[in-house]
């Protein structure tokens, strides 16, 4: 059989019990036709970078699959059909990731950092518009002489008049 990561994007509407409900459906589909599921995570709601019907954010889930092509296509199927699911994505492997995935390890580090704000990062020694511009002396707009006396402006031939 072969491995498969399989994510899904359910709508921002959902309930966290109903976007249960649904990978426990979808499980039931790839059991029944011979495969089975290994590690489900659920990423939670985030913001999507453009609306997709309608929806600004989605709940995001992970399931790592080991099926037969078939149990695969009738899943996707169903989700095709399913006007809780916006998108989904399945992904071959070699061979199932061990432990936390990318996006888990990411909220994992988030949370060990503590309540340090944003505006507690080290800018370095100043940022950009602290720069020291040197000694310039005054501005004056209004000495000309330095730069010679003003010409009137030329005619234009075949202007209007």
């Amino acid at each position: 059989m072969a491995l498969y990561e399989h994510v899904f994007l359910a709508r921002q509407d959902l309930s966290q019990q109903q976007v249960d409900a649904l990978v426990e459906q979808y499980k039931g589909v790839i059991e029944a036709n011979g495969g089975s599921v290994g590690r489900v995570e659920n990423w939670g709601l985030k913001s999507l970078t453009y609306r997709v019907n309608k929806n600004r954010k989605a709940y995001y889930t992970l399931m790592d699959l080991t099926c037969p092509p078939a149990a695969l296509n009738e899943m996707e199927r169903q989700m095709g059909l399913s006007e809780d699911v916006l998108r989904f994505m399945t992904v071959k492997v070699e061979k199932h990731e061990e432990g936390a995935s990318a996006m888990m390890q990411k909220r994992e580090e988030r949370s060990d950092r503590g309540d340090r704000g944003f505006g507690d990062r080290d800018r370095g020694p100043r940022s950009f518009g602290d720069r020291d511009r040197g000694d310039r002396g005054p501005r004056s707009f209004g000495d000309r002489e330095d730069r010679g006396p003003r010409r009137p402006r030329e005619a234009v031939e075949g202007g209007a008049e």
